[in-house]
Formats: C-alpha cells, structure tokens, sequence
C-alpha cells in the first residue's frame, strides 16, 4: 500500500512542485498549541510535517531546538502524548508527519508497543538521529512491517559508499544536511550543496530534500530549485518561541509558512 509520504512526492513530481517540510517540536509551547498549528499548517500549504520528540540531551540540535525540548519536556510532554495528539489530528488532518528525534524515548516505550501505537496514531514516518542502519534492525522489524517509513540524514561529509548504504536502507526520503555541526548555528552554501545534492542523485532514486539553516523565502526558493524540497527547522521553533504569548500566534506561523511555500513555485 502507498503511503502518505510516497503519495506526496509523487503528487507535487506531477505537479512540477518542490515540498515544504515543517519541523516543530511537540509541547512548544503546549501539545494544543502544537495540534492547532499542524492544522493550520496544512492549510497554509505545508506538505509534510516533522514532528520533534523531546529529548533531555538532543546532541545533534542547537540552541534553539535544545531550549525547545527542554521547555516541553518541563511541561511534562511524553511519547505517548504526541501520538495521542496525532491520532486525535487524524479526524481533521492528512498531512503527512514524521515523528523526528532520539532512539532512548523509542526504546524506553518498547519498540513493537511504539510501532503499533505509531501506526494506529497515523505517523507515517520516523527519522532518529541516533539509529544508523547498522542498528536499526532491533526497531524496524516492527516499523517495516507496520508500513512506517525509515527515513535518513545524509551529511556533506557522507562519502559515496555510505551515502549507498543509507540509501540502501531509507525509505520515504532522505534528509541531506546542507551543514556541518548542529542546526540553526550557520548558513548553507548554495554551490556546495549543488555539488551534493547532484552527488546523492546519482546514487539513489529516492526524494531528497535539504535542511539546516534555511529561514528566508528567497533562500528557500533557491535551495529547492536543487532538491525535492527543503526543511524548515529553527527558524520556525525560533518564531513560535518570539510570539508563544501572542494571540496571533497561528496567523503569524501561517502566514510565515505561506511566505515559504510561495517562494518554492
């Protein structure tokens, strides 16, 4: 059966779109905050959404991200939560969401528990920053088989043997970091990640898109002109944490996201 994700990339190939993903982090600044935004994302032309499981030492995120977990994770925001929350969307929404984040909460739930909770919630895919290929069996025995897609980072110094293996193994589509070092800390290069992205498209068929460091329309829009699509991260957590006291707080994540997905046509 095809999936959410699949059926995504395939439907902005035809129409000759690039995907906007979203990432914010679940319980920032509460999970209904979290729940109405997704909402209003999807309205507002977000393709796909990457939902952030805090984490008490997310080594791989920066400042911004990091403040943003530990500021759920002081409200007391929980795994199962999240998929409570995205099972409840499920009655208003069909946008494709991958839970994002760190193996310990996974495995701390028990993995064959977290896929069939996952699957019934309507995640459609996980991408753990801590999982390599290598070590991914003991949870994707159940995810696989639960049609959850396993989705990838890909870094620049990802040689071409590895860049093979991780595609090898990814499914949905892989995540190229147009960075070294964690997120929201520096700006990508554009002739770089030219190079990479047309590196990674010779070795795997599956839809890549680029993030790290991307948090203006006009970048975007040139970012996406070399991959299926870009991820906004920090800059977004950035703006709901500027205006979490704001009435419009919705209006005013919307109408950034608008502005985004505007500049990738």
């Amino acid at each position: 059966m095809t999936g959410r994700i699949e059926k995504k990339f395939a439907y902005l190939r035809q129409k000759k779109e690039k995907a906007m993903v979203v990432y914010l982090t679940a319980g920032d600044p509460d999970l209904d905050t979290t729940r109405r935004l997704i909402i209003s994302l999807d309205k507002a032309g977000v393709d796909i959404l990457e939902i952030g499981v805090p984490f008490s030492d997310p080594t791989a995120d920066g400042p911004i991200i990091q403040a943003a977990s530990q500021r759920a994770l002081q409200r007391g925001v929980t795994l199962s939560m999240i998929l409570d929350m995205i099972e409840s969307l499920r009655y208003v929404s069909d946008i494709p969401i991958v839970l994002f984040g760190y193996y310990n909460p996974i495995f701390s739930y028990g993995n064959e528990r977290f896929a069939l909770k996952a699957v019934k919630a309507g995640v459609d895919g996980v991408l753990i920053v801590d999982l390599p290929p290598e070590e991914s069996r003991e949870l994707r025995q159940y995810t696989d088989q639960a049609g959850i897609d396993f989705i990838s980072l890909i870094a620049p110094t990802t040689n071409d043997e590895r860049v093979r293996t991780i595609s090898n193994n990814a499914t949905g589509f892989l995540y190229y970091i147009s960075i070294t070092g964690v997120t929201g800390t520096s700006k990508p290069v554009i002739e770089n990640i030219r190079k990479d992205v047309y590196r990674i498209q010779r070795i795997t068929t599956l839809p890549l898109v680029v993030g790290f460091g991307i948090s203006k329309p006009r970048q975007a829009g040139e970012i996406a002109s070399l991959a299926d699509g870009i991820v906004v991260g920090s800059a977004f957590v950035q703006l709901l944490e500027k205006n979490s006291g704001s009435k419009d707080l919705i209006r005013i994540a919307s109408t950034f996201a608008k502005d985004i997905k505007n500049a990738l046509a």
